[in-house]
Order: structure tokens, then sequence, then C-alpha cells
């Protein structure tokens, strides 16, 4: 990918409910960021109160370095297998809108050094593109390797 990246920033969302452990949840956060960037990674932190009451602690963050934003693709690029590269690329539809693309990874597997595709509690990822057009994005997103 050339340094002029296409990419404008990445968001990243984590949900933290009351039986997780926080540092546990961020630990699987930079375990998907690429090695050594963590330090300049700074998450807020905001309470929330989930549907029947219980606490949550939303973790969020806007990453907006080129370089880091353009590591963080290549990781997720060369990190997720190809049958979740197919599966994105089937269901890209759902997720690529308004120049953004939509991915959420298992926190439980991130938590692991794995990362996978998942739907359910996981990681949020929005990776805003440059290039707005819907076809831009999912060309863009062939060339960054992250659908076959």
């Amino acid at each position: 990918m050339s340094s002029k990246a296409p990419i404008g920033y990445v968001d990243i969302r984590a949900s933290v409910h009351a039986t997780e452990d926080v540092d546990k949840v961020l630990q699987a956060v930079y375990n998907v960021l690429p090695k050594g960037t963590a330090e300049n990674v700074v998450f807020r932190k905001s309470s929330l109160t989930g549907h029947h009451g219980n606490p949550i602690i939303l973790l969020e963050t806007r990453i907006k370095d080129r370089t880091l934003t353009r590591r963080l693709v290549e990781k997720l690029s060369a990190g997720l297998s190809m049958l979740d590269k197919e599966l994105l690329n089937r269901e890209i539809g759902q997720h690529v809108e308004n120049g953004n693309l939509y991915v959420r990874l298992d926190k439980q597997l991130a938590y692991a050094n794995e990362l996978k595709l998942g739907s359910s509690d996981p990681i949020h990822f929005r990776i805003h593109f440059k290039r707005h057009g819907d076809e831009e994005v999912i060309a863009t997103c062939r060339e960054l390797g992250l659908l076959p």
C-alpha cells in the first residue's frame, strides 16, 4: 500500500460487561493493534447501563495517524483467514456504508491473539476511507487484502 493511504481514520469500540475485566478487554483490543503501537492509542471510557440495568463500560478510540492506520489494516488483512475474507466479501453490502467499512472481531479470540470475525459481543472497527463511494471502498479493500 502506498504511503498516500486511502484511510482517513479507524474507530475502535469495545464493551466491557459487568462479568468482564476492563484490563483483559483492553488487552484483547491491544492484541489486534500492530506490535509496539499500544502506547500510542488512548481509549476513552464511558459508563453505560445495559438493557437489564447492568453496568457496561464502553471503550472507544479514533486512530488518525496514517502509519498506524495502514499498519492496523495490514495486520487485519494478514490475520483474517481466507474463510473470513470470503464471508466478509459475500456480506459486503452489510459492512460498507458512506465510505466506511465496518468489521467486528471476536473479542475472546482477540484476547488469545487470534483475529476472527465475530458478531456476539465483538470488538467493533469502523475503517473510514477518504474515497467515499461504496464501490471505491470495496476496490480499496481488495487492494489492501481485506477481501479476496
